[in-house]
């Protein structure tokens, strides 16, 4: 169930973090993988290499998603080494974190950019690479439900993500393509050692968990593996919430 020899895989932000699991472990189950990054070259290496010693191909590509002329460079580049694309994961993300009344028309347009209209470039410029049977996966977080310190402008754009998410699991399904979102807990990537508070977070969602311990890359990358094999295939304009329980405390 968990063979995916033979399919290709792009993991937008799959420098690190959360996208650097998801990279590692399809690559595991016999995916070659497209590995997008911004800045850090580095790190996207080291995830090839992670991909490389599974016998898989890995193609970096630099590509900032916010921005649509690097978005079609990259398809360019993926169409002349892969020919196709199976899975799309838009894992890229930004923000801004203020409190609400400090944001500008700058910190709301780069958040929505980066966090959702990114998906909706990469679904419509990647489309001509994928047939029946392919997957688009979205990496969103519990802000998008929930109002979290200093949050509102990512929170927001996770939010319009899981709307455009279902929107395009709506158009995309009679072709034959899952259109899902994976929503992580509080995970301790470098993301979160931008919160001020990031200590408070974290202490706050392992009291809350009823799992108790804290939501892992490695626990997001192994839903992505579900969602991306032939279990999921009645799934559809979901959230798939990876918290260990944690959003259902209240």
């Amino acid at each position: 169930m968990f063979n995916l020899a033979g399919r290709v895989a792009l993991i937008t932000g799959g420098s690190r973090g959360i996208g650097r699991a998801i990279a590692i472990r399809l690559a595991e189950h016999g995916m070659d993988v497209i590995v997008n990054y911004v800045r850090h070259r580095h790190d996207a290496q080291v995830t090839a290499s992670e991909v490389e010693r599974f016998g898989q191909r890995c193609l970096i590509v630099k590509a900032n998603v916010a921005k649509e002329k690097d978005t079609k460079a990259m398809f360019d580049a993926i169409r002349e080494e892969f020919g196709s694309l199976d899975v799309l994961v838009s894992n890229a993300a930004s923000g801004v974190l203020k409190p609400v009344l400090e944001l500008t028309e700058r910190h709301w347009n780069w958040s929505m950019d980066i966090n959702a209209r990114a998906l909706l470039s990469l679904v419509q410029l990647g489309l001509p690479l994928m047939k029946e049977g392919s997957r688009v996966l979205a990496v969103s977080s519990l802000g998008s439900i929930r109002a979290i310190e200093n949050y509102a402008t990512v929170g927001a754009s996770k939010a319009a993500l899981e709307s455009l998410v279902r929107h395009l699991a709506v158009e995309l399904g009679p072709h034959g393509i899952l259109v899902n979102t994976v929503s992580a807990g509080a995970v301790d990537t470098d993301a979160l050692k931008k919160f001020p508070n990031r200590e408070e977070i974290l202490e706050n969602a392992l009291k809350r968990t009823p799992l108790g311990r804290l939501t892992t890359p490695d626990d997001v990358a192994d839903v992505a593996l579900f969602l991306c094999s032939n279990l999921s295939n009645m799934i559809q304009g979901q959230v798939v919430t990876v918290d260990g329980g944690y959003a259902i405390t209240g």
